[in-house]
């Protein structure tokens, strides 16, 4: 297979001084992660969910905690995005989705796009299909964050990992999950209207004297409770890929944690098996 086999075409597109606002807009619309940047039929660049999920974090320059109507799409995109012929083997391309570290590529054709092939449509490829070793061969560990910590905490953590974090109850089972798409697609990085600081009883460890048990600690307006996704759907470490990828797509998510005796163990991403088909 090749990529006009998967590509996706036509092309949603945005022009670099439309605003952060009406590209997300787009995203929502066309339940699409990714949009490219055009000038005319010129591409100058492409902006993704990801993009606009870590400018959210505090502490980042002024013009960033504008509200998305005011920041230009053109300052945020990736310039001079890694692109493709129709003709590039699917195998090739996912090897420069593994060394580029992108998860799309436009497809051009004479300087002109005529589609783009994402981590989706690549697991449409019958190489994927191919695959047969069982779920614990890939999986990797997973970062983890409580469900009180504050969404700052949480974009810090993602930005470290470069990747999704599992969001865990007090008790240590697993509350939701947290991904580029729920950070994008949220409100803002502002506190939602009508929510405010609260204090919470958490669990404290107990130290030799015995003192511990129950405490009031005051935690943030915005959680990791309050924009993950929940429940988490969850499989075993003995799972056959293909099962795995047959769950995935009935669920509609792009990765599954990973469950041994009640214990969350790591997890199971489309990355992963992006990277097996490099091989």
């Amino acid at each position: 297979m090749i990529a006009r086999d998967v590509m996706t075409a036509p092309v949603h597109v945005v022009a670099p001084d439309e605003t952060l606002a009406h590209a997300r807009n787009l995203m929502v619309r066309h339940r699409i992660s990714r949009i490219l940047v055009m000038e005319g039929e010129t591409l100058r660049g492409i902006l993704t969910k990801k993009d606009i999920a870590y400018r959210m974090r505090q502490g980042e320059p002024a013009w960033r905690r504008r509200p998305l109507d005011q920041v230009p799409v053109g300052a945020l995109m990736t310039e001079n995005p890694v692109t493709v012929a129709p003709d590039t083997g699917i195998k090739t391309i996912a090897r420069r989705f593994v060394e580029k570290t992108i998860s799309s590529v436009p497809v051009t054709d004479d300087g002109k796009v005529v589609g783009i092939v994402t981590k989706t449509d690549l697991m449409k490829s019958a190489l994927v299909r191919q695959l047969a070793c069982p779920v614990r061969d890939v999986m990797e560990d997973v970062a983890m964050v409580n469900i009180h910590h504050s969404l700052d905490h949480v974009i810090t953590v993602m930005q470290e990992r470069h990747d999704k974090v599992i969001v865990m109850q007090d008790d240590g089972v697993p509350a939701g999950i947290i991904t580029e798409t729920n950070l994008a697609f949220s409100a803002s990085g502002q506190s939602p209207q009508g929510v405010q600081g609260k204090e919470v009883a958490i669990p404290r460890q107990r130290k030799a004297s015995g003192t511990g048990g129950q405490g009031l600690l005051a935690v943030a307006a915005v959680t990791a409770g309050d924009v993950m996704t929940s429940p988490v759907i969850t499989t075993s470490p003995g799972t056959l890929l293909p099962d795995a990828i047959e769950l995935m797509a009935k669920q509609h998510v792009n990765s599954l944690v990973v469950i041994e005796d009640d214990t969350v163990t790591g997890i199971i991403k489309r990355d992963d098996i992006i990277k097996e088909v490099a091989k």
